[in-house]
């Protein structure tokens, strides 16, 4: 499937996520968080783009930041692959370390930057990790001291008031309540993984009253059928996954992936 283009923001304001290939871990102690956000000040420090908020989470990071110098999408390229090396070395591994190119969305005005910087802060509150003040990997704390803070910080807190010691409380407040709008995020797990499959295909199997070795008799091929369909609506499993599970060749289900569903 071709790539779409990004959709182009006329403020020049993005809300970015990067995931790991496959969902799996890309910051996996404390070690790789500092790193990946050092990249991060390092090019922002070279005036390429502004940062507005970011969180880093076990196996996913969002940004909201301004394009400055350079295009978001290079600057982009220049952290991914900086920190995909430096992962790649750490825990002696190859391939890709994120999955695809980053997500982005493109900010419209003000109070759709401010609901985005919330969402951000807001992840690890969302997925049960920590309240909101005691996570200490996103930018929500750098709101809250109450020392010097980066140029971006103040203009997001003088929105609320030029007043920045109540700019702050107004922020505490602001960042607690719920957000309504929706914003790109980490896809929820499909039903059937590697873990369950088998134990899927085993039910179905005796609720149709069946064998393995049916799922490769005609008399059963409406069956069989069915049940990769729903191996193939029901997961993230490749075609090779789902054939090698269930004992057919990749060509049946490749095949059957193709056909509508009744």
């Amino acid at each position: 499937m071709p790539r779409l283009p990004r959709k182009y923001s006329e403020t020049g304001v993005y809300h970015i996520m990067v995931r790991g290939n496959a969902k799996q871990d890309i910051f996996i102690d404390e070690q790789d968080k500092r790193k990946f956000m050092k990249t991060i000040f390092q090019k922002r420090a070279e005036d390429r783009f502004l940062l507005y908020a970011y969180c880093i989470m076990s196996n996913h990071a969002h940004l909201v930041v301004k394009e400055s110098k350079e295009l978001i999408s290079k600057s982009m390229k220049r952290i991914t692959t900086s920190y995909a090396s430096y992962f790649n070395i750490k825990y002696r591994r190859v391939g890709h370390v994120f999955q695809d190119r980053f997500k982005s969305e493109a900010i419209k005005n003000d109070s759709y930057m401010l609901s985005a910087i919330r969402y951000v802060h807001n992840n690890p509150v969302k997925a049960n990790i920590a309240r909101l003040k005691d996570y200490p990997w996103s930018s929500y704390h750098e709101y809250m001291d109450s020392s010097a803070k980066p140029a971006e910080i103040i203009e997001i807190l003088k929105m609320f008031t030029l007043d920045l010691k109540q700019s702050i409380e107004i922020f505490k407040d602001f960042s607690s309540q719920v957000e309504k709008r929706e914003f790109i995020d980490m896809e929820p797990d499909k039903e059937i993984n590697k873990v369950n499959m088998y134990q899927f295909v085993e039910q179905f199997l005796k609720n149709n009253h069946m064998t393995m070795m049916d799922l490769n008799n005609k008399l059963y091929q409406k069956q069989r059928n069915d049940l990769i369909l729903q191996l193939i609506e029901r997961s993230d499993l490749s075609q090779r996954s789902i054939a090698e599970a269930i004992g057919v060749n990749r060509e049946t289900v490749r095949r059957v992936s193709k056909e509508p569903s009744p």
